[in-house]
């Protein structure tokens, strides 16, 4: 599942920038969300690749601070990545005369530029206040890789201030990432519903359905997250539900965009016929020789 998700997400990046009718906003968006979801499980999936192969469950202290530094960057990363592709949907369907102004190259460059400087301020935040935590002897975190709300739940210290600043976080960025959506897509039904033909009101649908079956397994699955850890107190769902949004969440972008955009299935099966015969090529060469 591992290789499959950085796989898909790499072929989409490579189709996305060969071909220069998809040099557009949407898959310049959906370019950065399939490098950012490659990211994001290598953060986590190698480390328990090498667990389960060497029967080692041990991680050092150093490596803990750096995975939740980088898990939370991604994990914010993923939500404001959501939220900028949500508004370009709008800016496509709600207003297709004034789109290639609204979503301009400037407009598109600042943000995920502006995405990426908010969530590493966050994430560095977030170590630094973990650095802060002191912790008991024999120490096990009933997780496969070290999560700020987990090393919280284990602590030996005072974390009042740390889950202040990761529910501060969750709510300011997460939340207002959420509502970008949500306002985003009520919008786009309403002009959906205007729409005189049922022709364009189906290609109108189909142009962000995609996006809203990613929205719904992202945040369906990061909420399952803690409403377990925090009200059912049941760490096994708590790891399942982790496991969808690390491991599941990120394999399926690619295949659902894909699926949904005609543009980017031509381009991939462009890109995929010219290695295949690059490929073929050096082996005919490397039989004349």
């Amino acid at each position: 599942m591992y290789l499959l998700t950085v796989l898909g997400n790499l072929l989409v990046i490579l189709a996305a920038t060969s071909d220069p009718r998809l040099h557009t906003p949407m898959c310049f968006f959906l370019s950065n969300l399939s490098l950012v979801d490659v990211g994001f499980t290598s953060t986590t999936i190698p480390k328990m690749l090498l667990s389960l192969h060497t029967h080692s469950r041990a991680v050092s202290y150093a490596g803990c601070v750096i995975q939740i530094y980088f898990f939370t960057l991604f994990i914010g990363l993923d939500d404001f990545l959501l939220a900028v592709m949500a508004y370009d949907r709008f800016g496509a369907i709600c207003h297709p005369l004034r789109y290639a102004i609204i979503m301009s190259p400037r407009l598109c460059v600042l943000l995920v530029l502006g995405s990426w400087v908010t969530s590493a301020l966050n994430s560095l935040l977030q170590s630094l206040l973990v650095q802060q935590l002191s912790f008991c002897e024999a120490l096990e975190i009933p997780h496969f890789f070290c999560e700020p709300n987990q090393l919280a739940h284990v602590s030996c210290s005072d974390t009042s201030l740390n889950r202040i600043a990761l529910y501060c976080a969750a709510g300011l960025l997460g939340g207002s990432a959420l509502v970008g959506i949500l306002y985003s897509h009520y919008k786009i039904v309403s002009s959906i519903r205007a729409m005189s033909t049922a022709q364009g009101r189906y290609k109108a649908f189909s142009t962000c359905a995609s996006h809203l079956s990613v929205v719904s397994l992202s945040y369906g699955t990061l909420l399952g997250v803690y409403f377990s850890s925090e009200v059912i107190q049941n760490p096994h769902s708590s790891t399942t539900a982790s496991v969808m949004y690390t491991v599941v969440t990120p394999m399926l972008n690619p295949f659902i965009y894909s699926l949904r955009n005609k543009d980017l299935k031509r381009a991939l099966a462009m890109f995929l016929e010219k290695e295949t015969r690059q490929v073929l090529t050096v082996l005919d060469v490397r039989k004349g020789i």
